[in-house]
């Protein structure tokens, strides 16, 4: 497990992976859960439409590190990830069924800066004993 949670952080901190700039945040959001050591979910458009550059990058960010958190901290049995695109933003859901209880800090307060330097939104809902979600919207005019 530690070994993956090393590529997790690697590929969050290092360059922007090639397959998130040849086939976007879709089939770069596939191979991180492909990396996941939990059992693992994905929703997402059926459509590949394309995405601003910097809200596939926030995007990645924000899952990488969502995924990176819930396999070190949460203890989780079950992760899930939501992708979902209304025209005006993308809606990205983390959910994990771990023990709850995430602060502010570290990599969420990362995925927090990344998110609002674009105009958006971050919650995270994680009461102790009840999994965390994590819900970032981010504007993408279309």
């Amino acid at each position: 497990m530690e070994s993956a949670i090393a590529q997790l952080r690697d590929l969050v901190h290092g360059i922007m992976p090639a397959l998130l700039v040849q086939r976007g945040l879709y089939a770069a959001t596939e191979e991180l859960l492909d990396q996941v050591p939990i059992p693992s979910s994905l929703e997402r458009p059926p459509e590949d439409a394309a995405l601003p550059a910097a809200v596939e990058s926030a995007g990645y960010f924000t899952v990488a590190e969502a995924l990176a958190n819930a396999v070190k901290h949460a203890g989780a049995s079950q992760l899930s990830v939501r992708l979902a695109r209304d025209g005006a933003a993308l809606t990205i859901e983390v959910r994990d069924d771990g023990v709850g209880g995430a602060r502010p800090a570290g990599g969420l307060r990362g995925i927090a800066d990344r998110v609002e330097a674009l105009g958006g939104r971050l919650r995270v809902d994680s009461l102790p004993g009840c999994g965390t979600h994590l819900v970032a919207e981010l504007p993408c005019a279309s």
